[in-house]
């Protein structure tokens, strides 16, 4: 282009024509330099980021009775569970009886009176224990889990991760000669086994204090009102039990 028009003007030059001084064209402006864009920080794996547990232990190590446990566990914040409970369910019974019994959660009727198997699952369950001789006064009962869980549901492994030093000061304290297994949740829990329907009726043995405990898993109680049938099944765990206690 540049050298198009210089040809031009040197011909109207010759023809005795005044022409201007051609103008020297700006420097080409460089492009600017693109700005590269931060690059945003990596997203946290999950997996990575969950937050602690609540941990007991600290609490726990000055528990000398079973009065500083429950105040403990009446205390304690256990995140979501016991965000969304009344209140803590500890223990009902006698405190000095050869017979620790271990559930699953509690539920409604539990939440609001704060004691373990009072609903319709404990009354049957006491009427079971009551058909070989067994009254309150023979047995001591908790809970795996000291909370019931948001809409009734299991407690999750984690919850029961959190929960599972109190179980096991509590068994401590109480130092069973036999303990029986409420449910799949409670036998899952303790012996890291699963299938209630399978185990139910076989002794196994937990320990407690460096003794071994023989144990007994049965069937929770509001499994059998929805599966009467299974009662007989029921029936025999309580006679296998009455004839482990008369061996003591």
């Amino acid at each position: 282009m540049e050298q198009a028009l210089k040809s031009l003007l040197s011909w109207w030059e010759v023809a005795g024509v005044d022409v201007p001084d051609i103008p020297k064209a700006p420097p080409r402006r460089r492009p600017a330099a693109v700005k590269a864009k931060p690059s945003k920080p990596p997203v946290a794996n999950p997996t990575q980021a969950k937050p602690e547990s609540p941990n007991a232990a600290p609490q726990l190590a000055k528990v000398k009775t079973l009065d500083d446990l429950s105040k403990i566990i009446a205390g304690f914040d256990a995140g979501e569970i016991s965000d969304h409970a009344r209140q803590s369910v500890f223990a009902r019974g006698n405190p000095e009886a050869d017979i620790m019994i271990i559930g699953e959660a509690p539920g409604r009727d539990e939440d609001i009176q704060g004691k373990p198997f009072v609903g319709k699952s404990g009354q049957l369950l006491d009427k079971i224990f009551a058909s070989i001789g067994l009254t309150e006064e023979a047995f001591y009962i908790t809970n795996v889990v000291n909370w019931r869980p948001p809409g009734n549901r299991n407690p999750s492994p984690e919850e029961i991760e959190i929960c599972r030093p109190f179980l096991d000061k509590h068994m401590a304290l109480i130092d069973p000669k036999i303990i029986v297994l409420v449910g799949g949740v409670s036998f899952s829990a303790l012996t890291g086994r699963t299938g209630i329907m399978k185990n139910r009726g076989q002794w196994t043995t937990l320990t407690v204090n460096g003794r071994d405990v023989p144990t007994l898993p049965i069937y929770h109680p509001a499994f059998l009102l929805r599966q009467p049938v299974l009662k007989k099944d029921a029936w025999m765990d309580m006679l296998a039990l009455r004839a482990k206690i008369d061996s003591l």
